[in-house]
């Protein structure tokens, strides 16, 4: 029987047997990801025996203060000081590069493998030893620059350049993501030591493993309760870990959200196939009735092509996921690794695929009900189901204003049986959401104005300074070498620091604030507004989350060693420093500048790039970059890996797109196959019939697109917003470009839908009196 009805019916049976296959194919590939994430994640940071909590530090370091504290502290497993030395980018040539390096936003800190813990691995996740002469570059460098085994980076040192041979790529449990600025480049002990008495500056990591994990932000308050050096950021494990997945996250979401709504797509598309096929079989069922044997009986009949069908497809699907998950989960191993598998990763992704081929025989049983509404003899005599709805009174043929007669019937068509069109709208509108969102979030994620969540203001270019011996001469030259540049349309110096806050327990904790103009640049905030007097502060949304502050609500800030206190006047979105970070216009202590920053606008944008090499030579060693360079540095990752998904989704809703309306059209012809033949008797021509289902589908899809791109706009903006509120950005507004939106995407949907009905329904041609009467 099986072998009868596959001859009878190749096309409907293998686009059903192809879409169950692809729906399992995404579901454990996507459930795969998953798994591959966290458990290659927790292999690195057990090879690399993670730090639990690490303070940066630029200034001198009391070793003996460390030594007091850790001995008084039982939270202290293990400890270690570690040094950097940052080497401002313009002295560093990497490979052949003819880029100028001081472009990059990235810090260049060299360090000597560490003894205890926190250890710096190579690409097979093993404890990085170079020699003299030898050099291990970050991955970030070797995807970013096309860096290979054997190139070399040479540094300019103030008597001769240094030239030094890449051996290993390095995997940084700490600095691994393009979103973090730092990236650690291992040389041999010798090397550093004569790095270090002739360039860059020395900064430190206080590191620390703790007995309990879950103590983390006890043991916080309690280090920065002990005036212990803090020139600098707190990282914890937490936030290590979630800056590792942030990038293969936002891409794994991704493909578990279209998997998801993969799984409804097909689900309509059992449908859509089961109704053909008892539509076309109806007489036969009809004689099976007259005949005698049991509804059950014949419902087993094609419950089991069915069974059989998801239980290849659903397998298949497994299969063919275990030698593409590579395709996935490639960036996963480049950046942390590979970590044997278990038996629980092969387990999980074929559970999923279970659950697919379950939720399919469910489904089937489901929709075979329609069994129970057929009539022996209404099937014997009309070989139809019967439920057509009546046709819509809304629309007369004689009053109806429309001038073009096929557009009118095919309007009164979807609106007479729009329950069953409905069915349709509901596969155009998810293919739509799936294609607009995906594209919305890449624009949105590209665009200059992205700098806004990272709680940047927008402009032309920024300056960063970092800790040296001179930063505060440094800075007050450059602001006087900006003041006086005639090119320079506007510019608003930051400065930021660290400074303490007391909690709701009484006790002292970090807060790193940010003081300056916020007229000159403005940022949009989430709630309230920008401090506009001395006793405002405005928190980042975690800070604000964390600490369980509103707009209005007090914080006692310690300031000049007494405590003042602040009320908080806004809540903005920063994914950068852990998304913890705060903005005040208090006069700053010098002693506590962690950096200082400018933001400024020329007065031709024209000269961007002129400005910058410029400001790279006069302002050294600063940072100088622009909005775009700075986006593309730190999320250009994230940015390759979305757009890759982009594709994919297009391809997906393209091909669901044609698939169901393909299977849908033809259960529709064989439907209308007597009315087909009655308009074709009354003088209609093939063509027109043909005219009428491309105007059918076309309606449907029209407001399938509208719809999609409504809710696209809205529910879509608010699940990216609930994926990217763990990182800082709580309320992402969508950055649209209409001709994507508007234009090239409906027309691609349009195009296709066109172009499949024609196909579709190319069996008009054969309808006919004679065939009709003869069947």
């Amino acid at each position: 029987m099986l072998k009868k009805d596959f001859l009878k019916k190749k096309i409907i049976t293998v686009s059903l047997f192809v879409f169950i296959t692809l729906s399992a194919l995404l579901v454990a590939s996507g459930s795969n990801m998953i798994l591959e994430l966290f458990h290659s994640m927790n292999s690195l940071f057990e090879r690399s025996s993670a730090p639990h909590f690490v303070q940066m530090h630029a200034g001198e370091v009391d070793q003996g203060e460390i030594e007091d504290f850790s001995s008084r502290n039982s939270l202290v497993q293990d400890k270690q000081i570690a040094e950097m030395l940052n080497i401002d980018g313009s002295s560093i040539t990497l490979g052949n590069s003819s880029t100028p390096e001081q472009l990059s936003v990235m810090d260049h800190y060299f360090v000597k493998q560490n003894e205890s813990f926190d250890f710096l691995l190579n690409l097979e996740s093993e404890v990085i030893n170079v020699s003299m002469g030898e050099i291990a570059v970050p991955i970030y460098f070797m995807q970013q620059g096309d860096m290979a085994i054997g190139d070399k980076v040479t540094i300019a040192g103030p008597e001769h350049d240094l030239e030094f041979r890449v051996v290993e790529f390095v995997r940084d449990v700490q600095m691994n993501p393009s979103i973090i600025h730092s990236k650690r480049f291992v040389v041999h002990e010798a090397d550093f030591n004569q790095l270090k008495n002739s360039l860059g500056e020395l900064e430190y990591l206080i590191e620390f493993q703790l007995t309990d994990e879950s103590k983390i932000s006890e043991f916080r308050q309690a280090y920065q309760s002990a005036n212990l050096p803090n020139r600098g950021p707190d990282i914890d494990l937490n936030l290590f870990m979630t800056l590792n997945a942030l990038t293969d996250g936002i891409v794994a979401v991704v493909i578990i959200l279209v998997s998801l709504l993969l799984i409804v797509i097909a689900l309509l598309c059992i449908r859509f196939t089961i109704l053909a096929a008892v539509e076309e079989d109806l007489r036969e069922i009809g004689v099976m009735k007259a005949i005698g044997i049991k509804q059950k009986d014949i419902k087993r009949l094609y419950l089991f092509k069915y069974i059989f069908l998801g239980a290849l497809g659903s397998l298949l699907g497994y299969i063919v996921s275990l030698f593409i998950n590579h395709l996935f989960t490639g960036n996963i191993m480049l950046y942390l690794g590979t970590a044997p598998k278990s038996l629980l990763q092969y387990m999980i992704p074929l559970l999923s695929v279970g659950l697919i081929f379950l939720i399919v025989v469910l489904f089937c049983l489901f929709v075979l009900r329609a069994f129970n509404k057929i009539s022996a003899v209404e099937a014997l005599r009309s070989g139809s189901m019967g439920g057509n709805q009546k046709a819509s009174r809304f629309l007369s043929l004689y009053k109806s204003k429309l001038s073009n007669l096929q557009l009118f019937l095919g309007l009164k068509d979807v609106m007479g049986r729009f329950r069953m069109y409905a069915l349709l709208f509901f596969v155009f509108f998810i293919c739509s959401f799936i294609i607009i969102v995906p594209v919305h979030f890449l624009n949105t994620i590209q665009s200059p104005s992205f700098i806004t969540y990272m709680g940047i203001e927008k402009s032309d270019i920024r300056i960063d300074l970092q800790q040296s011996e001179s930063i505060t001469e440094d800075f007050n030259d450059m602001l006087g070498y900006i003041q006086n540049d005639q090119d320079v349309e506007r510019f608003s110096p930051l400065v930021t620091s660290q400074f303490k806050f007391i909690n709701d327990e009484g006790l002292a904790e970090n807060l790193t604030v940010e003081t300056g103009d916020y007229s000159i640049f403005p940022l949009e905030y989430l709630e309230g507004s920008a401090p506009r007097q001395e006793n405002e502060i405005a928190l980042s949304y975690l800070n604000g989350d964390e600490m369980g502050k509103e707009v209005g609500d007090p914080i006692y800030l310690v300031y000049d060693g007494e405590e003042r206190e602040m009320v908080v006047s806004g809540i903005y979105q920063d994914v950068t420093n852990g998304g913890r970070t705060a903005k005040a216009l208090l006069p700053f202590n010098e002693d506590a500048v962690l950096w200082y920053e400018v933001s400024l606008d020329l007065k031709s944008v024209d000269t961007i790039n002129d400005k910058m090499l410029e400001y790279s030579e006069a302002f050294y060693p600063a940072r100088v970059t622009d909005i775009e360079g700075y986006l593309s540095n730190t999320l250009g990752n994230t940015i390759e890996q979305l757009r890759l998904v982009t594709i994919l989704a297009i391809i997906i809703a393209i091909s669901v797109t044609v698939l169901i309306t393909s299977l849908f059209l033809k259960m529709l012809v064989a439907k209308d196959y007597s009315k087909i033949v009655i308009m074709k008797s009354l003088g209609f021509s093939s063509k027109d019939v043909r005219t009428q289902y491309v105007i059918r589908a076309l309606l449907v899809l029209v407001l399938g697109i509208v719809c999609g791109t409504i809710f696209s706009n809205t529910i879509g903006q608010v699940l990216i917003s609930a994926v990217m509120s763990f990182v800082g950005a709580a309320n992402i507004s969508f950055v649209i470009n209409p001709l994507q939106a508007y234009i090239l995407c409906p027309l691609l949907l349009i195009l296709t839908v066109t172009i499949t009905t024609l196909l579709s329904v190319v069996s008009v041609n054969k309808s006919s009196i004679a065939e009709m009467n003869a069947g």
